[in-house]
């Protein structure tokens, strides 16, 4: 848990290390985390939200080149989305028989997430940790028509990174944002998981009342 927390809370350094160690490549071990994270149903901790940001905090320093990085991650986040849809659409009876609490709970999450919102899930739910690597492999169950998940998949990724990585490259060049970067990083884990507080508190509230 350490570890992970230090990874959030010093993604800018992590970052640098990368790029201090393997240069260019770093565009590609970048995009396997941000696929990973949203392609693979077992890897909904790696941090999204925090490393696209933190990557765009970098550009600003001239270590990456925003416009590739952005589009490397954009076909990281899209190409993963569509990994998760087809591996819910063709694997679905496997994995709903697994039995861990913690998966299953999520993908019940993502599940009533997906019925409320739609289509429109697809899009929302790049903003919500955890539920975004899920609800792709929902709509792959529920054999979402490819077409109109490709629109809403190819739409919703590209917002999700352009708003994190342009979002750290502008806040990237501000003094007060270099100087103050691990409590933008908290800031930032406190407002994407916001929503999951609000929904598990809601849970437990209907689950008193009943």
């Amino acid at each position: 848990m350490n570890d992970f927390l230090d990874i959030i809370l010093h993604t800018d350094e992590k970052l640098l290390d990368l790029v201090n160690n393997y240069g260019t490549y770093t565009y590609a071990i970048l995009f396997m985390i941000i696929f990973c994270e949203t392609g693979l149903v077992f890897f909904p901790f790696l941090p999204g939200d925090a490393l696209l940001f933190a990557a765009g905090i970098l550009a600003a320093t001239g270590a990456l080149n925003v416009w590739l990085l952005a589009g490397i991650l954009t076909a990281a986040a899209i190409l993963g989305n569509t990994s998760n849809y087809f591996i819910g659409r063709y694997a679905s009876k496997y994995f709903l028989k697994i039995k861990n609490k913690y998966f299953q709970k999520y993908l019940n999450d993502a599940n009533v997430f997906y019925e409320k919102h739609g289509g429109k899930a697809i899009v929302i739910s790049r903003f919500f940790p955890i539920v975004r690597t899920y609800v792709p492999f929902v709509a792959g169950v529920t054999i979402m028509d490819f077409r109109i998940y490709s629109l809403y998949n190819i739409f919703g990724g590209i917002f999700w990174v352009a708003l994190f990585v342009f979002g750290g490259y502008f806040l990237g060049n501000i003094p007060w944002a270099k100087e103050n970067f691990s409590l933008m990083m908290v800031i930032l884990l406190f407002l994407t998981t916001v929503p999951f507080w609000i929904s598990l508190f809601q849970s437990f509230r209907k689950k008193s009342t009943v």
